[in-house]
């Protein structure tokens, strides 16, 4: 995300992934909204690819949960990965304020440490497996 202008898909995706409680905890008071859309469970089906470039397959499929809201004049939207309903309201509520005036507070406040923490988490996962690399070397012996 960048630190001057976020983009939209940025933040969503950073409210999406971030852990509900750390949310609820950054979060904790919701300002009054309009549900335009309940938040309710469903199930995606994920794809992947035969060696990450070819053809598609059904992976399986996944829980979401998604909502959307009205905060103002701004809609805010959210699809969150499991069956949180709290953490879907408060990222479609989230989304909502980041396109109003009060988007710098909500950048500065919520999505700074959630990307802070995404980071930390990213980089203790690259270390954990970078322990466990082995890297493979051949000698040349004098023969041909």
């Amino acid at each position: 995300m960048s630190e001057t202008t976020p983009l939209r898909r940025d933040w969503m995706s950073l409210l999406a992934k971030a852990p509900p409680a750390q949310l609820a905890e950054l979060a904790p008071d919701l300002p009054p909204h309009d549900l335009l859309r309940a938040p309710e469970i469903g199930a995606i089906m994920l794809e992947g690819r035969i060696g990450g470039t070819g053809g598609r397959f059904n992976l399986g499929e996944m829980t979401v949960t998604r909502c959307s809201v009205q905060v103002g004049g701004a809609v805010g939207h959210a699809c969150v990965q499991g069956r949180d309903k709290d953490h879907a309201r408060r990222a479609a509520v989230l989304d909502a304020l980041m396109q109003g005036e009060g988007a710098a507070r909500i950048r500065d406040a919520i999505l700074m440490p959630l990307q802070a923490e995404a980071a930390a988490r990213a980089t203790a996962r690259a270390e954990k497996a970078a322990a466990t690399r082995v890297e493979f070397f051949t000698l040349m012996r004098g023969e041909d």
